[in-house]
Formats: structure tokens, sequence, C-alpha cells
């Protein structure tokens, strides 16, 4: 605080005290006027006006030191000089671009019909499960269950989830869905619904055999081709009041179990057909002889010509 807040506030405080001790003096002379003993009167009133005096005492304490407190202060103690501002040095205006031209907005097509988000049910009891209910307790209203924990493994000694998650990845055969409960009456009906995509999958249904109070799990153990990709939710009822629900995601493709195919019967070696018999060989008809040509006779002589005798 500086010297000129301090005398401001001294002011106020003058001022203040001004204020209550004038009101204070004239409900003192007030009060004392209705005394009927005369020493008590002048008592009062008396100190009626003493607090007057003292409120036109604090007036004047109030002029003084406003008038002459601040220059009394300096005197003893030296002001500091303030420090001025250094000037800033101020950026002069860049040179602003004219705005381009824009393009007009085309029309966008507009839904004609905007897809509202549904509600989501409050979940129920399925008609036909609710016909094999064998319980005749009624419920408890009071009953409570916590959230629902999912987990492959469990310990059974503590009830204990082990890796907990809400994303599984197949091949997996059992999901366990832990819980802790309170106000449980033995043999109420308690159901536990699986649902896969909205689709029911899986449910049990029985009277109460646990205490009033702990920990319980309900499970589903599976092939592993019956676990099937998707959003699965567990609901839970104690008579036909829902109690508590769970949801879990499953990845990955289900793993189909291929048949075994069993060895067939081994056929026994064929005997194998000997060679047939080839036909023996044909004897190869001799040449026959070829005929010899038959001897051409010679030419018989030709007879000398006869002397004809001349004449």
């Amino acid at each position: 605080m500086d010297i000129k807040a301090g005398i401001n506030t001294a002011i106020f405080l003058a001022l203040l005290g001004l204020a209550l001790s004038l009101w204070i003096g004239i409900q003192s002379i007030r009060a004392g006027r209705k005394l009927l003993y005369y020493r008590l009167r002048q008592q009062r009133i008396a100190s009626g006006w003493r607090m007057i005096a003292f409120a036109f005492g604090l007036a004047l304490a109030a002029y003084l030191i406003g008038r002459y407190g601040e220059p009394v202060a300096y005197s003893f103690y030296e002001p500091s000089p303030t420090p001025s501002l250094t000037p800033t040095i101020t950026l002069s205006p860049t040179i602003t671009l004219s705005p381009t031209i824009t393009l007009t907005p085309t029309i966008t097509d507009t839904p004609s019909i905007t897809d509202t988000p549904t509600i989501t049910p409050t979940p129920s009891m399925p008609l036909a499960i609710e016909m094999q209910f064998k319980s005749e307790v009624t419920p408890n209203p009071a009953a409570l269950f916590s959230p629902l924990v999912f987990a492959q493994e469990i310990d059974l000694r503590t009830y204990t989830p082990l890796n907990p998650a809400t994303v599984f990845v197949n091949p997996i055969r059992r999901v366990a869905a832990i819980f802790s409960y309170d106000n449980m009456l033995s043999g109420t009906q308690w159901t536990a619904l699986w649902y896969r995509d909205g689709e029911l999958v899986y449910y049990e249904t029985k009277p109460w055999d646990g205490n009033t109070g702990g920990y319980g799990f309900a499970e589903r153990l599976a092939a592993p081709d019956e676990w099937l990709p998707g959003e699965y939710e567990v609901q839970i009822f104690v008579g036909l009041e829902w109690k508590s629900v769970g949801r879990f995601v499953v990845q990955g493709l289900a793993d189909t179990s291929t048949p075994t195919i069993a060895p067939s019967a081994t056929l026994r070696d064929t005997e194998t057909p000997l060679p047939t018999p080839s036909a023996t060989r044909t004897k190869t008809p001799l040449p026959t002889q070829t005929r010899m040509p038959t001897r051409t006779r010679p030419p018989t002589d030709t007879p000398w010509p006869s002397l004809t005798p001349t004449p």
C-alpha cells in the first residue's frame, strides 16, 4: 500500500467513526431524557454529548488528514520516482490486399428425410424366458448389482477378474461377467441374458442360491465357432426387474472347426494280369519255284536255191 492509499483509508475510517459516534450520541441523549432519576438522566445525556463532540473531532481529523496528511507524510518519506513508460514503436499498417472475387456457393442438396437417432429401449425380460421361472419368492426391490466386469479367466477364491477387458479377439471359448451384489434373497429368480448385436444368443435363469451380499459371476462357455464377431451385451435381472448391464466386443473371424477326415480303407493290391501269350508265328511259305522258260526251237535251215540252167 502506498502513502496515498493509506491517507484515503484513514479518511474513510474517520468518516465512518464520525457517523457511528454521532448516531450513538443522539440515541444516548434521547434515552437519557426518558429516565426518571435525575443523576442517571444527566449522566446519559452527558455521555451523548461527549459522543457528539467526538464525532466533530473525527470530522476535523478527516479534514486535516485529507488537507495536510499527504504533504506531511512525504516530508518523512521521500517519494520514489515513478518509472515512465517508454513509448513502443507503432507498426505502420501494411497494405491490405483487395478481396478477390469469391465464387457463389452452389446449391447443396438437402436430404428430405433426416435420420433421427432411435431411443435405446430399457432392457426387458422376454416372455419365453419368463415362462421358465420356477421361484415363488418375491424379489427384494432393494437388491443391488454393480457394473459388470468382463474377463476370460477368474480367480474363484477372490472372484477377481484376470486381465479384464472390453475387447476380445478370436479364438475364445469363455467370457465371464463379474459383479458384486447386495440385499439378495435366497430363492429369488435371477436371469442373465447374453445378446449379440441385439439378438439373444445365450441365457441362464434359476433361483438364487448365493448369499445376501458378496461377489458373483455369470459366464458363457461355447465352442470357438459360436463366438461370432460383434458387440455383445449382458443384462442381469432379478425377477422381472433389470439390475445391471455391460457390453464388450469380439473381434476377428470365428474359428470354424473343420471335420476330421477318417482314413479310408487301403485297397489290396490287385493281381496284375499276366500278359496274354502272343500268337505263335506262322511259317512263312517258301517262295514258289519260278518256272524255267521253255527252250525256243532253233530255226530250221533254209534250203539253198536250186541252180536254174541257163539257156
